[in-house]
Order: C-alpha cells, then structure tokens, then sequence
C-alpha cells in the first residue's frame, strides 16, 4: 500500500520591510495553511530576503494583523520552511551567519523541486 502524499503549499514572498503588508502577508496565510495541517514552504526572494536577517522581522507591523515577529514565530513553532535565495542574499551583502536559525538558502533548481511537489503556490 502506499502512503498518501501530505497536502503542500508554497509560498513565495517578495517584500522586504519597505512593505509591511505585503511581508507579512505570506506568513499570514503560511499560518492558516499549518493550521490545517498544510505543510508549507515559505520561499523569501528579492528584498523579501531582508526578512530572514536577524533582527528585521521584529521591526516590522502591518495594519490590522498580528506583528510580523509573531507571525514568524508561529510559523517556526507549526513546522513551516523557510527558503532563502542565495543570489538574492549574495547580491545584498547578507551572509548566512547573519540569517535567523530556521532559514535554509537554496537555489533555483530547489525551489523548482518545491514547486513541482506542491498542491499549490502563492506569490506576495
């Protein structure tokens, strides 16, 4: 008999800080996918990599949803993925010392992977 694959979402963010909402948007939905046992891949790409910088995502606050640094913190405690694009952290100078734990840099061929894998994905 053979397992029945799990249910897989990814989930590409593209905003860093400069967008409060659109940063934490992905990890919103990254969240109520977890909840119903969703497994999910958050993939951080252009400035959306600043996210995975130690110290950044507690700065940032989106109108009318939880702070950015809760949302992460949920998402960690659920189980999620958390991608980063090694040419987009090269490019800005960002080292992987200096990168949160959970953040795994990754590049295209394995985002692919993740893609093809997947039930879904979303882009913010």
């Amino acid at each position: 008999m053979s397992e029945e694959k799990p249910e897989k979402i990814v989930i590409f963010a593209t905003h860093g800080p400069e967008d409060p909402e659109r940063a934490s948007l992905p990890f919103v939905m990254a969240n109520a996918s977890l909840a119903l046992d969703i497994q999910v891949v958050v993939v951080l790409q252009g400035t959306g990599v600043l996210l995975a910088k130690k110290g950044c995502y507690e700065h940032v606050f989106a109108a009318g949803m939880p702070s950015l640094k809760e949302l992460v913190d949920s998402f960690i405690e659920l189980g999620g993925i958390l991608l980063i694009c090694t040419p987009c952290i090269q490019e800005r100078r960002i080292t992987e010392d200096m990168l949160v734990e959970i953040a795994k840099p990754i590049k295209a061929a394995r985002v692919i992977i993740e893609v093809l894998e997947a039930n879904a994905t979303l882009n913010y």
